[in-house]
């Protein structure tokens, strides 16, 4: 692929040569384990080939590509990642069981670079209720699984689950074993978001100072976001010593999320002065990143949403106008191109060609393949001649969607709707699944109604419906309408999107994009429990 925005990843490589080595901070992504645990975020398995090639392009040092064990998706996914990635170390998550850890060996041994992430349970309440297992038990459990990972690779990484919540004594005790039997990284989470700043920072301080062999290992942080300070406590693990941030995009992950990495990147540039470490991520590929991972994942980053949100450059007060007219440092603190979003406010039209059209793609973050792009030009001249403007954000929600269904096995191809007062509303549809076209025609209590029971003759299913949403894309008349469909089956939850002019077919797009996920999830079974944060 290209690179996109003024700088690539060789530049910022080259940018940072003459900086201090020990000032680096390595970038830990794990949107593909932690991420995919959000509810109704699950990913096929193009989906996260095409995430970790991005993640990779962009200069993240490691790629926590999946748990191995806990599907036979899931270890096909750690294998092809590993055979696909170039630069990236790429990690499979275990337990401390040897089943697991062997299993996570198997799948990153395609690796360039492997690495085995291995974990178990530290504080007093996870040893009680999670394990069933004493402090005694625990720290032997840290000795036996680090030197099984050893067999495997010489590049292990030991995490205390809930460490924030660990008695000192008993989490001294497992690092300092953990590095014994060879640990080169030890993570120290915040799993359920309970930590301050200063309380972070004090206790990855202490650990590194005071553990022996502290000094020869990377201490890593992972902070979730339960009370919105992910983002402090990991900055606040740097400034104590930690020099690897485990992060997603977006800051997807279980519960509130995780650190988000665009914000972790961009605090460490904009904030130099205070902070004076760096990475060798390419800030210009964040917009296409965070779009790409909000399209498979289903999860639709907030307006207000930092670095990469849709209002994150935006300004509508008029003094702030003023001011942005005057000097954008009034009111900028970062320059939209450094995070890889355009300036750019209306795009194109009916009349526009091809070549208009990709460069327009590039400004927005966007990379397609050739089918894919056909397809997202077929779908932009047919909104085009819907419209009289048709803006980025009428593109972004279009091509979200073509990326989110490319692989679908479920396509609406037909929908006609017959509603009114006086008139039973009454729908027409036909769905390609699997190749082979369907159509069934039925009343219901309203026109969505009636879309959805056709969908579900189609393909039958006992899925809830618990939320049914509907948001316009842009102002006006002919705006797009973006609807938003959650199911849910057995404990399982999905989520899908779908966008149109027409708010009946957006509603089928949605519908039918929830549904896709829901049957991938039958497929790939139960998940254990993997929560190292």
């Amino acid at each position: 692929m290209s690179q996109t925005g003024k700088h690539d990843t060789a530049t910022v490589i080259a940018e940072n040569a003459a900086k201090d080595p020990k000032d680096r901070v390595l970038i830990f992504d794990t949107t593909l384990r932690d991420g995919e645990q959000s509810p109704g975020a699950a990913m096929t398995l193009e989906d996260k080939l095409r995430v970790a090639e991005v993640l990779d392009e962009m200069g993240v040092d490691i790629i926590e590509a999946g748990f191995p064990i806990s599907s036979n998706g899931d270890f096909e996914a750690v294998c092809e990642i590993a055979k696909l990635v170039k630069n990236s170390v790429v990690c499979g998550l275990s337990r401390s069981s040897f089943a697991d850890i062997d299993r996570a060996g198997e799948a990153v041994k395609f690796a360039k670079y492997p690495r085995i992430h291995t974990f178990i349970s530290t504080s007093p309440v996870h040893r009680k209720w999670k394990l069933q297992m004493d402090a005694e038990q625990v720290i032997d459990a840290v000795g036996a699984s680090v030197s099984r990972a050893r067999n495997y690779t010489d590049n292990v990484e030991w995490s205390a689950e809930d460490a924030t919540r660990t008695e000192w004594d008993v989490l001294f005790r497992c690092c300092e074993l953990a590095i014994k039997q060879g640990a080169t990284t030890i993570n120290i989470p915040d799993t359920v978001g309970y930590s301050v700043p200063e309380e972070y920072y004090a206790l990855i301080k202490r650990l590194r100072e005071e553990v022996p062999g502290g000094d020869k290992v990377v201490w890593s942080t992972h902070c979730h976001n339960d009370l919105g300070m992910a983002v402090a406590n990991s900055l606040a693990g740097v400034r104590a010593g930690a020099r690897q941030i485990e992060c997603t995009i977006n800051g997807l992950g279980e519960r509130a999320g995780n650190a988000a990495l665009e914000e972790i990147v961009m605090a460490l540039k904009v904030r130099g002065d205070i902070l004076p470490y760096w990475t060798e991520v390419d800030s210009t590929k964040f917009v296409r990143a965070s779009k790409l991972v909000a399209a498979v994942s289903a999860f639709p980053v907030q307006y207000n949403k930092a670095v990469v949100g849709r209002n994150a450059f935006a300004h509508e007060s008029g003094i702030h106008q003023d001011g942005m007219l005057k000097n954008i440092e009034t009111y900028e603190i970062m320059r939209p191109e450094s995070v890889g979003l355009s300036k750019s406010t209306l795009s194109l039209g009916k009349l526009s060609g091809r070549a208009a059209f990709r460069d327009k793609l590039k400004q927005l973050g966007y990379e397609l393949g050739d089918n894919a792009f056909q397809d997202a030009f077929r779908r932009f001249k047919d909104l085009a001649d819907k419209k009289k403007l048709v803006f980025d954000e009428d593109i972004e929600a279009l091509v979200d969607q073509e990326v989110a269904t490319q692989y679908d096995r479920i396509k609406l191809v037909g929908l006609s709707v017959a509603a009114g007062l006086g008139v039973a509303p009454k729908a027409t549809l036909a769905l390609e699944i699997d190749g082979q076209r369907h159509e069934h025609e039925t009343v219901g209590d309203g026109p969505v109604d009636a879309i959805f029971k056709c969908i579900k003759a189609l393909v039958p299913h006992e899925a809830r419906l618990p939320l049914y949403q509907v948001s316009a894309v842009t102002e006006g008349t002919d705006a797009q309408a973006e609807v938003m469909v959650r199911l849910e089956e057995n404990g399982k939850e999905v989520t899908g999107r779908g966008a149109d002019t027409d708010t009946m077919v957006a509603s089928a797009r949605a519908y039918v994009a929830a549904l896709n996920k829901l049957m991938m999830k039958r497929l790939r079974g139960p998940h254990a429990q993997a929560m190292t944060g």
